[in-house]
């Protein structure tokens, strides 16, 4: 088979040939979207889910859905290692000198960017990171308190105001919410719920792991009326055929029905892995006909690559006692265990094994899916765990 025809393309929120499965998911993205656009009040939504689900794969989706309808759009991904301020002025300061250029003198846009000066001011002053010329004067007395639950909303007020003026609507896109440090997802639902107040244009559009539910819960008490929270899970296996075998027709290729339900087997659903399993089988195969006995062959190939990349990425950013939690996790199995099991199971306290949970959910790698519970964020994390150290205890 020749790889450069090969149509699937692993990789992180790389679209796939065929996106399927997400249509419920789109079509309210576009109801969303067209709503905002006419004037008409909507809830923000936020997509839930595990990693390689394919959330990063619908946020560029809406992306481009927002650009066909006019949208100003801010694509974002959330750093642990940033403020929110810190990955949200950049953007906000290019759709405002977007919103500049679309046309003559607006004094809407013009205190938008005096606002912004403001907020980037306050903001240098309190956490020193944003440093970004800006050409105007600020606003004295606007969004420069130093306090970011008053500041953004002012914040997201004078661009939604500047979005106004124009005719237009902004659409914020926000990857990796589960970073945000309580304090700032505070802030920002507060943003939003102040510019929902005033039927500002500007719709939010966010994507996280599990823990962001419990965060917008604890953030503000009425984030659960404010956002909708459409959950992406693993694809039924229907759906999981369709995306393999349609982009193989296009080229001339079948799959034989065995060999799609390997593939469903083997990647449970989970989209990234699906992508990875059906490009491997692709390039092993010998003719224009892939059998399941090539999906099996390309297994070797996949696991390899997943564990240098999708995996290991993931695994070298923790501490010894980090990756001893995650490997007691994967002895009991998939999951979710109760903490008390895990810390039992490597011979750890409860108090001690605590303070440990914590960070790995606070990075990430886990979830608590009930109170007590403790489960991976990562799909088949427990069988990478079992094959890079074998040993347990």
């Amino acid at each position: 088979m020749d790889p450069v025809k090969n149509p699937y393309g692993p990789g992180a929120g790389t679209p796939p040939p065929e996106l399927t499965g997400r249509e419920t998911v789109i079509h309210e993205a576009r109801i969303a979207l067209e709503r905002k656009r006419v004037g008409r009040p909507h809830k923000s939504f936020i997509l839930v889910g595990l990693r390689g689900v394919g959330k990063t794969v619908l946020l560029n989706r809406v992306e481009e859905l927002a650009r066909n309808a006019q949208f100003r759009t801010a694509m974002i991904e959330v750093d642990e290692d940033k403020s929110l301020a810190g990955v949200l002025v950049p953007e906000i300061r290019r759709v405002l000198y977007e919103l500049d250029r679309l046309g003559p003198l607006s004094q809407a846009v013009k205190r938008g960017l005096r606002v912004l000066r403001s907020f980037v001011g306050a903001i240098r002053v309190n956490a020193g990171e944003v440093e970004l010329g800006l050409d105007v004067d600020p606003e004295v007395g606007t969004a420069d308190s130093g306090d970011l639950d008053a500041d953004l909303a002012q914040m997201f007020i004078a661009l939604g105001e500047a979005a106004q003026s124009r005719g237009t609507a902004v659409a914020l896109i926000i990857d990796e919410l589960q970073y945000l440090e309580e304090p700032e997802f505070r802030a920002l639902i507060m943003a939003v719920h102040r510019a929902s107040q005033r039927n500002l244009p500007i719709l939010l559009i966010g994507a996280g792991l599990p823990p962001i539910l419990g965060l917008a819960g604890r953030a503000k008490s009425y984030a659960e009326r404010l956002f909708d929270y459409p959950a992406i899970g693993p694809l039924v296996a229907a759906d999981v055929r369709h995306a393999v075998q349609e982009p193989a027709r296009r080229e001339g290729v079948q799959f034989d029905p065995d060999a799609l339900d390997e593939i469903v087997r083997i990647t449970e659903g989970y989209p990234y892995f699906v992508q990875e399993w059906a490009y491997h089988a692709w390039n092993l195969a010998a003719g224009a006909k892939i059998s399941r006995d090539d999906v099996i062959s390309a297994s070797a190939r996949a696991i390899s690559r997943l564990d240098e990349s999708f995996f290991r990425v993931r695994f070298d950013r923790l501490t010894p006692s980090q990756k001893l939690y995650l490997r007691a996790m994967a002895e009991l199995g998939p999951g979710p265990h109760r903490s008390g099991d895990v810390a039992k199971k490597y011979g750890a306290k409860t108090t001690t094994a605590g303070p440990i949970r914590d960070k790995l959910i606070s990075k990430g790698m886990i979830y608590s899916p009930s109170h007590g519970d403790v489960a991976f964020t990562v799909p088949l994390f427990d069988q990478f765990m079992k094959r890079t150290m074998p040993n347990f205890p």
